[in-house]
């Protein structure tokens, strides 16, 4: 669940440069994380190779693909939707094959294939490399479905296609999987145990992304602060390996190291981080290198150490707070913010008031927040009775976003009358005349274009804000 949904993404079809020109054509579209939109890139990538070309036009599509979450229900009931869409087209274009990827594949897949029999083929998050023997089967009137979740498939040997990239950023997935068992969450049996990349396979990844002219990465992961490399093999297997393979592992605070020393004109995110994950010499290589952005997605779910507890998050509110001031401490500068899940059962009042009173203490920069909702097969749903009224769930997130706002703005407030750094990303939404880019800090601030271009790093005067953009003018480019 810890996983940044960006709305504005969802749906999105993925194109990339006609290439094969046989004339298959293969319309993928992505729902859920960006882990999702990434997985969209290596799937592409698998398919180009098997003479498919990306299109954004439905009628015209052999091959249709949607890359599912099952985060929420709402994902999912959008999702049925757009298979409605597409079987109505099916109906006039008889040879188009309709197949489910990702999270949701994992989770129904009899469903789908069997019971409701509204797609082709089903194919999970760890078996995309099976997709052109899998597109045969179908081919040849048969159903396919693999959704069965490795223990080492990382597709590191595998390019990813950027689709729909600005050329500025990209992300690069580091590790699979996730062996937290939260009790909310669908991910460890969607996405199986988890499991890091091959720090080589990263770096040649990213190597290959600056001379390709990216100025961004975001490393990605379910989890990224639990990377190990060890040489291969499940995180939850480390305790088995040899005294030379410890020796010589590679954490995250190493990896963060590598890869900002490789590339000290290249910016570095990472997303998502789990409390109880992030250790201090990850602070400290972030406070060390320039190029490691300031800013950390921190996901506490509840401020209520009862509830932390029931969700089965290994960190408590005072753990979170220290955390919290080792960041301030050698990072004052670093923006944090959050996910929170309001109304999961059993909470009361004086459990909501606590999660309020720890964003009092943390502030964050911005947050996602949900009322709960109970996904089938989580351990929340076999043993905890969904008891929070609907109502009291709305008010209660209706509380905490105000105060999110609040929070938000005051921290906005903080860069009027200074000058930041901005790497501009693309044309402002509001007017074609500004440019919008990202501070270190992961805000938006828009600026008048002049002469700068995408791509350029840019020294922007900030002179107003609202809750979520900075509003400024650019004074030159940057070092």
């Amino acid at each position: 669940m810890e996983k940044i949904i960006d709305e504005k993404q969802q749906g999105n079809a993925l194109v990339m440069q006609p290439k094969a020109g046989n004339g298959k054509k293969l319309m993928i579209e992505s729902y859920g994380c960006q882990m999702n939109f990434s997985d969209s890139e290596i799937v592409a990538s698998i398919l180009a190779k098997e003479g498919f070309d990306t299109t954004q036009s439905l009628e015209e599509a052999d091959l249709v693909l949607i890359n599912t979450c099952s985060i929420r229900d709402k994902a999912e009931q959008t999702i049925r939707k757009r298979l409605e869409k597409y079987n109505a087209v099916k109906k006039i274009n008889p040879g188009m094959k309709v197949g489910v990827l990702g999270c949701m594949a994992e989770r129904l897949k009899a469903q789908f294939l069997e019971e409701e029999k509204i797609v082709d083929l089903v194919v999970g998050p760890d078996a995309y490399k099976d997709l052109p023997n899998l597109i045969n089967e179908v081919e040849e009137g048969r159903n396919a479905v693999n959704v069965i979740l490795s223990k080492d498939e990382t597709y590191g040997d595998i390019s990813p296609v950027r689709l729909q990239s600005n050329g500025v950023s990209a992300f690069v997935s580091i590790t699979r999987g996730c062996d937290n068992m939260c009790t909310f969450c669908v991910v460890p049996f969607t996405r199986g145990r988890e499991r890091s990349r091959d720090p080589q396979s990263i770096m040649e990844e990213v190597n290959d992304l600056a001379e390709k002219g990216f100025k961004e990465i975001t490393l990605l992961g379910q989890n990224v602060d639990s990377y190990l490399w060890y040489g291969g093999g499940l995180k939850k297997d480390f305790k088995n390996a040899s005294e030379m393979q410890k020796a010589t592992a590679t954490n995250f605070a190493a990896l963060l190291r590598m890869v900002a020393e490789a590339h000290p004109k290249m910016r570095i995110r990472f997303s998502t981080s789990n409390p109880q994950d992030m250790t201090l010499d990850v602070i400290e290589a972030m406070a060390k290198y320039p190029n490691i952005c300031k800013y950390i997605h921190l996901p506490v779910q509840s401020g209520s150490d009862r509830i932390l507890k029931a969700m089965n998050r290994l960190h408590t509110r005072e753990e979170y707070f220290e955390l919290i001031d080792n960041i301030r401490r050698l990072m004052p500068d670093c923006a944090i913010s959050q996910d929170m899940i309001t109304g999961f059962p059993t909470e009361t009042e004086e459990d909501h008031q606590d999660t309020l009173s720890l964003m009092e203490y943390v502030k964050y920069d911005f947050g996602f927040m949900f009322a709960y909702s109970e996904r089938p097969g989580t351990m929340a749903a076999r043993k905890l009775e969904d008891d929070v009224p609907e109502e009291v769930k709305k008010r209660r997130l209706t509380e905490i976003v105000n105060l999110q706002q609040k929070h938000s703005h005051y921290r906005t407030q903080q860069f009027v009358g200074k000058t930041v750094e901005v790497l501009i990303e693309k044309e402002s939404k509001k007017s074609d005349l500004h440019w919008s880019g990202r501070t270190t800090q992961n805000t938006v601030a828009v600026f008048p274009k002049e002469q700068y271009k995408v791509g350029d790093f840019v020294n922007v005067k900030i002179n107003d804000c609202t809750s979520a953009t900075l509003i400024g003018e650019a004074v030159g480019l940057s070092e």
